[in-house]
């Protein structure tokens, strides 16, 4: 829990990161800032997804458009914090010289993906709609 303390500090004020360690290759800081990109537009894309099942798709029914609506908007939102912890945290682990850390969070992001697609699926082979 303190760790996370210290993480989420870092968050708002990233020049304390410098404080800790050595500086690494800078290579490896702007390959960590385009994995932090990379996480972003993925959060972008899973937001715009869950805007898109509802506005678009008004013929489903009420339930399953906003549920998939929110399952994407919150799997977005999710990946958008997760972005910046994880960007600390390499960057922390760098100039250290420790070992990167490791995540759950993929799988995570992979499950609530999956899970939704194969919504879909059943939505378009079963045909949820409000229209008779």
């Amino acid at each position: 829990m303190i760790d996370f303390a210290k993480d989420l500090r870092l968050w708002f004020s990233p020049q304390r990161v410098r404080d800790e360690g050595e500086t690494p290759d800078y290579r490896f800081s702007l390959a960590n800032e385009r994995t932090f990109l990379a996480w972003i537009r993925t959060a972008l894309a899973l937001v715009g997804g869950g805007f898109a099942v509802d506005q678009f798709l008004p013929d489903l029914r009420w339930g399953v458009r906003v549920g998939m609506a929110l399952a994407l908007l919150a799997v977005g939102a999710a990946c958008a914090l997760r972005a910046v912890n994880h960007w600390v945290r390499c960057e922390r682990a760098m100039r250290r010289g420790e070992d990167l850390p490791v995540s759950r969070f993929p799988v995570v992001l992979s499950l609530g993906v999956g899970l939704v697609a194969v919504a879909m699926v059943l939505v378009v082979l079963l045909g949820w709609t409000d229209r008779p």
